[in-house]
């Protein structure tokens, strides 16, 4: 619980984002909207409300429930000193973005097993995959294994394959895609193939193809935010299920990380296999 004056007016939930800096303005609304905090002993449930100097707020919240996250279990496929590899299941968020946020993530599951405090919760991430994306995923332990495993990243010496069911047919059994990318000025959340955006390559392999739809290996050459959606999208075959990018509606987004060749910080080299679900499969019927 936090009860002080104000010592400057502004509204009410950028008082408690200042009360409490570890979570969101989204967050500190909620609280104020489910009569969490008071103003001089009455209730205000606009995040807007604008406070004056003088008033006595008072935040009835937990502060030490902000580092609590419900315990998740998640596949391991590798495990040593240095790093962790997992299948990330469909769903689940590499990282918070930014401020608090009370759902479990890659990164507070792998709290428990670092051998320091890396700093912040995105101090043990060495890539991403987007929540809608399953499969192999490397975490590192230390700051060493951290920038070891980074490095590889940033020099492009890490050899990545992804799984992908798209809509139609591809017009080649095997092509590189070179498409530049850059994000959407009008939509910042999305991403789009422009001349001004950076260098982006994909390379593609046909696996298996139905009367619909189609199965792809797909080894991004660069590592754009979106890149596998966006150039699927762009050659008129989403991603099933990349209502985003204009796929079909779907159970899932059919995208899925198989595959992933680097050197550990103990300088062996490894590949490691998180299996392509079987529903992809299924989805490429004749």
């Amino acid at each position: 619980m936090d009860n002080a004056e104000v010592t400057l007016a502004q509204r009410l939930d950028q008082e408690v984002v200042a009360r409490l800096p570890n979570v969101s303005r989204a967050f500190a609304a909620r609280l104020i909207e489910t009569g969490k905090v008071t103003i001089n002993g009455h209730v205000k449930q606009k995040p807007g409300h604008k406070i004056r100097q003088g008033d006595n707020i008072v935040i009835d919240y937990d502060i030490s429930q902000l580092t609590k996250y419900p315990e998740i279990k998640l596949p391991i496929i590798y495990e040593d000193d240095d790093c962790v590899v997992i299948n990330k299941p469909v769903g689940l968020l590499t990282h918070s973005k930014g401020a608090f946020n009370p759902e479990p993530t890659v990164a507070t599951w792998l709290q428990s097993r670092l051998k320091m405090n890396l700093g912040d919760e995105r101090g043990c991430i060495v890539h991403r995959l987007d929540r809608a994306t399953s499969g192999v995923m490397i975490c590192a332990k230390t700051p060493e294994a951290q920038s070891w495993l980074q490095k590889q990243f940033s020099l492009r010496k890490v050899i990545k394959s992804y799984d992908a069911v798209v809509s139609g047919h591809m017009p080649h059994d095997h092509a590189l895609i070179d498409m530049p990318i850059m994000r959407n000025p009008k939509i910042p959340q999305r991403f789009r193939v422009s001349s001004k955006g950076k260098p982006s390559l994909t390379e593609y392999w046909v696996k298996d193809q139905g009367t619909e739809t189609t199965l792809l290996k797909l080894q991004p050459k660069t590592g754009r935010t979106h890149q596998l959606r966006v150039h699927l999208s762009t050659l008129g075959h989403p991603i099933v299920g990349d209502t985003f990018y204009n796929g079909k509606v779907a159970e899932r987004l059919f995208l899925h990380a198989e595959t992933l060749e680097l050197t550990l910080p103990s300088h062996v080299k490894k590949n490691f296999i998180a299996l392509i679900p079987k529903s992809f499969h299924a989805l490429v019927v004749l």
